[in-house]
């Protein structure tokens, strides 16, 4: 009986005892934690907090605190949840009524086991390339192990002034970098960034831009209301078409127009606007180190368009006309002289000079354009040697000079019209023979209704390069080449250009 009694009250014992130890799941506690990062436990901002099973949902402040009070007393796992992070887990038991218990996270960035870019690999142009174009397709190549979006910096450096150019947030391999300059050694890299590692770098590879002498022609084209001056190159490749090496010389916000490159002084002369006058500029081939020539008298005439002016010892000097004067000045501005003078109505518009015996073929107009007159000078003796032309009605122009002395290219007019407008109908190709005095049309094959103009010899005097465009005065000039021999070989090397010089 008593042992029956004893095992009944060790029963009741053991039962309040395990009553008390029982988790009270009608209670609720406070559940506190840190977020910090991995590594240098720097608290962590408006980090999500959340649990399974579901209480409240709370955010981390400035601190990388967080507090959730008032959650039910039971077991949890407990989540944080952040941009750019990985989501974390701990767990977290709250016991009994009233008991606090603190979680710490260490989240881990999202991209700590991201791997950075390949190096580039530079592809165009290839490295100690020479003879490269001022217009370049730089390429290359690379990848990312982890596929992320890769952003590219190139770098180019001029190896003669060390100007960089940088350009950033490249999202190609391939991009064009324009006007570099003639004859010059650059160095280019490529940096490649995937955003979260650091950038990675290429090889420094080099390459040499063509030499002055490779753009052997000058020419103008209208952009934006202005004249701008172009060089370009014709090579034997035919398949490259007009319009080849385009570099642009002059500014779009400046009338520049009638370039005349003298090789022997380095220089590209030119006519630029400035105010109500026209006077001489000279510039690098390049189009760098532009300077004024001219300034107490400009150059003027019968339509700046039309005014032509000629380098003449050995490039150390300019003729120019002004109206019925003719003028010579230094290449640097000084000793502009008046070196001849023709009858008040008779203006000089076009000038062309053989530098062998340093005569001058001048061709003068009226104020209208017409009562032509081409005709050779010798400015040193003020005195008229031969006279080319004289009495025919129409338009003349496109005036130049053989090396040897004895012909006279010019463009007439064979239509002989003559209006207020200028207008002409049917510009020709002429070679004058000063020996003979005879005029030989110089068969270009001209198609009906257009005009042949501005013509020059070649640097050979093997052909010609003129201008030929519709004769209603607002078609579109394109520039060509006619070479001579058994048959005359015409070829379109510039579209859209005019106030064509060859070099």
């Amino acid at each position: 009986m008593k042992s029956k009694l004893f095992l009944i009250l060790l029963l009741l014992t053991m039962s309040y005892a395990c009553k008390e130890d029982t988790i009270d799941e009608n209670g609720t506690g406070t559940l506190t934690g840190t977020v910090v990062s991995e590594g240098d436990n720097m608290p962590i901002e408006n980090v999500r907090i959340s649990t399974t099973p579901a209480s409240n949902t709370v955010f981390t402040n400035a601190a990388g605190k967080f507090v959730i009070q008032n959650i039910q007393v039971g077991e949890y796992s407990v989540q944080a949840d952040m941009d750019d992070f990985l989501p974390a887990f701990e767990a977290a038991n709250i016991n009994f009524a009233g008991e606090e218990v603190n979680v710490v996270f260490e989240l881990m960035e999202s991209t700590a086991g991201n791997r950075p870019p390949s190096s580039p690999e530079l592809i165009y142009p290839p490295d100690n390339a020479t003879d490269i174009p001022l217009i370049v397709d730089f390429s290359w190549s690379a990848t990312d192990p982890d596929n992320d979006d890769i952003s590219y910096t190139l770098e180019v450096l001029n190896g003669s002034d060390s100007e960089v150019l940088l350009f950033e947030e490249i999202q190609d391999t391939t991009f064009t970098v324009q006007n570099l300059r003639i004859g010059v050694n650059y160095f280019w890299q490529v940096e490649a960034s995937d955003g979260i590692n650091p950038p990675v770098q290429s090889e420094v590879s080099s390459f040499r831009t063509m030499d002055e002498n490779t753009n052997r022609f000058l020419y103008v084209r209208e952009v934006n209301g202005n004249n701008v001056i172009f060089s370009g190159a014709d090579t034997d490749d035919d398949d490259d078409g007009p319009n080849e090496n385009e570099i642009q010389l002059t500014s779009e916000n400046k009338n520049s127009f009638k370039p005349r490159k003298n090789n022997t002084a380095g220089l590209v002369a030119f006519l630029r606007t400035e105010g109500p006058e026209t006077h001489l500029f000279s510039m690098k081939p390049d189009g760098s180190e532009i300077r004024q020539i001219t300034s107490t008298v400009p150059v003027a005439g019968f339509r700046q368009d039309e005014i032509e002016y000629t380098w003449f010892n050995s490039g150390s000097k300019l003729y120019y006309p002004n109206f019925n004067k003719l003028y010579a000045i230094n290449s640097n501005g000084t000793g502009n002289q008046l070196v001849y003078e023709t009858p008040p109505n008779e203006f000089i518009t076009e000038i062309a000079v053989n530098e062998i015996d340093n005569r001058v073929v001048l061709k003068t107009n009226n104020a209208l354009g017409y009562e032509v007159k081409i005709m050779v000078i010798d400015p040193e003796t003020d005195t008229i040697l031969t006279t080319v032309i004289e009495n025919e009605l129409g338009a003349f122009g496109g005036i130049d000079y053989a090396a040897n002395g004895n012909r006279v290219l010019f463009t007439q007019d064979v239509s002989g019209f003559q209006n207020g407008n200028y207008r002409i109908l049917d510009a020709r190709i002429f070679e004058h023979d000063l020996t003979t005095g005879v005029s030989i049309e110089i068969d270009t094959d001209k198609q009906a209704g257009t005009n042949d103009l501005d013509a020059k010899y070649s640097p050979s005097e093997g052909g010609v390069i003129f201008v030929n465009t519709p004769n209603d005065g607002v078609s579109q000039q394109d520039i060509f080449v006619a070479r001579f021999g058994a048959i005359v070989v015409k070829e379109l090397v510039f579209t859209q250009a005019f106030m064509p010089d060859w070099e």
